[in-house]
């Protein structure tokens, strides 16, 4: 069996050896070179031409995210972002994800050493799914943070448009292809509640992100919230995010419990709780990812009366969870990532509830 080839670029000796011990003991994957800035990897990359790279965001000479850039510009393939636990950190794994990388490790904040073995399991398997990940080269900037915020504007809902709801699963990948579909929403779409995978302390950066770029309003979910029109809901990195119902109003409802299918937040427990108490007033919609989180869950929301949607594998990054929605039956149409926001809302105005697309 050929082995899935790394090259790990971070200006931390430690780092660097602890990852090629954490790699090499996998019977499927070996470091083939390891680099203390980007100026030696990107020798190393041109000699070696690896399958996957791990990449640090903060380095000298040259930044993280200006390698990553020309990277995914010159020569596209798969990177791993190994990240910190920090509040700048999260921002610049957030605009590394915008860039093309596939998907991150966050680096414990305490004891190095033993918490970079501990994700040993997790870091190895981002690996393995980023050197299965399709990567698309980057033509033109990748959307800038920078850029004049879109106006959020007054929603103007009918009654029956305030019942409606939008559901969104996502995994590796799915950061660009939310921002994607919420950004083809006017400010008075109905609410949209989204569980992506992602751990504690990212998805408060994730969020304001889409909040900057977005007309609806976009923000990390909170317990016992009502969810209202023209609002985004994103759940919070290690909770379950269910919908929950308190007399004629939808609500959030945060737990902390097992992982469900390895995830927490789990697509699953989401759409699960969609099926049970919004029903043929959803419409569903399956994003790029790793794994089968949430295919059955959108069986029961498509038995509920959901009309559900799946991104397509030539736009996925890793064309998992909408492949495993799709052959249990869960999805009613397969579009590519640019055609799923414009066609739910197609699908809102033809029955007549949604009263504006600006």
């Amino acid at each position: 069996m050929a082995k899935t080839t790394v090259v790990v670029v971070d200006d931390s000796a430690l780092i660097r050896a602890l990852l090629t011990e954490i790699i090499n003991a996998q019977p499927d994957l070996h470091v083939v070179g390891a680099a203390a800035d980007p100026f030696q990897a990107r020798e190393i990359i041109r000699t070696t031409n690896p399958n996957v790279v791990t990449l640090d965001v903060e380095m000298p000479r040259m930044d993280g995210l200006d390698f990553l850039e020309k990277i995914m510009r010159l020569r596209p393939m798969p990177v791993v972002m190994v990240s910190t636990l920090t509040e700048r950190g999260a921002d610049v794994t957030m605009r590394a994800l915008e860039l093309g990388a596939v998907d991150f490790v966050a680096k414990p904040k305490l004891g190095v050493a033993n918490g970079m073995r501990e994700m040993g399991s997790e870091i190895c398997d981002k690996i393995r799914i980023a050197a299965k990940s399709r990567v698309f080269r980057k033509t033109a900037p990748a959307h800038a943070a920078s850029a004049p915020a879109p106006v959020k504007g007054t929603a103007t809902f009918s009654r029956h448009s305030t019942e409606k709801m939008i559901v969104i699963g996502a995994s590796t990948g799915g950061t660009e292809a939310i921002r994607e579909v919420l950004e083809t929403f006017p400010a008075d779409c109905p609410a949209v509640v989204i569980t992506q995978h992602m751990p504690p302390g990212f998805t408060a950066s994730f969020a304001k992100r889409l909040d900057g770029s977005c007309r609806i309003r976009v923000a990390e979910a909170r317990h016992g919230e009502r969810i209202l029109p023209g609002h985004a809901y994103i759940a919070p990195g290690g909770q379950h995010f269910a919908v929950g119902r308190s007399g004629a109003n939808y609500v959030v409802e945060l737990h902390d419990t097992e992982p469900v299918n390895r995830h927490k937040p789990s697509v699953e427990v989401l759409f699960k709780s969609v099926a049970r108490n919004v029903g043929p007033n959803a419409i569903g919609v399956m994003l790029t990812g790793m794994g089968k989180d949430g295919a059955l869950a959108m069986m029961e929301m498509k038995r509920a009366g959901s009309h559900n949607i799946a991104q397509d594998e030539a736009t996925c990054v890793v064309y998992g969870m909408p492949r495993e929605a799709v052959a249990v039956g869960a999805v009613d149409q397969i579009l590519p990532i640019g055609q799923i926001g414009p066609q739910v809302l197609e699908r809102l105005m033809a029955g007549g509830k949604l009263l504006s697309r600006v």
